[in-house]
């Protein structure tokens, strides 16, 4: 496989939800070094890094990072229901992009202070339940005109509202998105992640539909692999947005993701710029070495597949 993999990496560290700064000092140039894994996926939370501005510039590997502010969308959007991008509430609107415009401030900060580069961005079409596609048009027109010091632009689709069923995240339709972009004339990409994806759809075989029609618009820019499970599972509750692992490295997960879907999925992607694995450590994951012992597991699935 020579599509470069962003390995996320917030997920699997446990650094994150207790910060150890030598645990995730280790962990994240150990994930660089995996076959495959060109950079990796971090999240932005309002700031650089949950607990640590100063040390993550000082400690992220020299690689491409794709920087995600979707944790800190959704405290908005839990916050302020009106929040999003694709909000018809006209201050809703304003707020998410005021908000990218900080986030364009950091990942200048993170190419001028740091080793690493932006190499993508993603956005993210929020409100929950009420997300309209004619002002994310005028958002991405806003959002695009500001200085990314050269990362490209994508909206990551997440599960879209589903009217009767209690979303993950709720936000626009993959075919809303698509539109949104071309109205805009802007070379914004999209980017798929499969767990997602599978929320919405709650099929497996769905999905694999579903990338393909990503590619067929000419728009996809990246897959990322990450599990859903329609049961109960040691990661949370059903169709939780919780980046279960493929099924094959832990089949007690339930997740929908199997090998022979990690193929499919490729096969209906075709020759996209990046791919993503974005798994979350095993519950009994502790340590640096429990986490990369994870991700390797499902990374070389992905490879394998390729």
């Amino acid at each position: 496989m020579t599509t470069p993999i962003l390995v996320s990496a917030y997920p699997a560290s446990p650094a994150h939800a207790h910060w150890d700064p030598v645990l995730e000092g280790a962990l994240l140039p150990a994930l660089c070094a995996l076959p495959g894994v060109a950079g990796l996926e971090v999240p932005w939370m309002g700031r650089l890094h949950p607990h640590d501005d100063a040390w993550f510039l000082a400690n992220v590997p020299a690689v491409p990072l794709a920087v995600t502010p979707i944790p800190f969308v959704m405290g908005r959007v839990g916050a302020h229901p009106g929040y999003g991008l694709a909000s018809a509430d006209e201050e809703g609107r304003a707020a998410a992009v005021a908000d990218l415009r900080r986030v364009a401030a950091d990942v200048a900060r993170i190419d001028d202070e740091s080793a690493a580069s932006v190499a993508v961005v993603t956005v993210h079409s929020a409100p929950r339940a009420t997300a309209v596609m004619e002002p994310l048009v005028r958002s991405l027109g806003e959002v695009a005109a500001l200085d990314w010091s050269g990362a490209r632009l994508v909206i990551e689709h997440c599960d879209a509202f589903v009217p009767g069923r209690v979303p993950e995240k709720g936000f626009l339709p993959l075919d809303a998105e698509i539109a949104a972009i071309r109205s805009s004339g802007l070379p914004i990409g999209v980017w798929l992640n499969w767990g997602r994806s599978a929320i919405e759809l709650r099929d497996a075989d769905a999905v694999t539909a579903q990338i393909a029609a990503a590619a067929a618009s000419g728009l996809l820019v990246g897959l990322a692999f990450s599990g859903a499970a329609p049961v109960q599972s040691p990661y949370g509750h059903p169709w939780s947005d919780a980046h279960l692992p493929i099924a094959s490295t832990h089949p007690e997960s339930a997740s929908l993701l199997d090998d022979a879907h990690v193929a499919a999925a490729l096969a209906a992607a075709g020759d996209v710029e990046w791919l993503g694995l974005k798994t979350a450590r095993r519950p009994d994951d502790t340590t640096a070495a429990d986490a990369l012992r994870t991700v390797a597991r499902n990374l070389e699935v992905v490879r394998a597949a390729g």
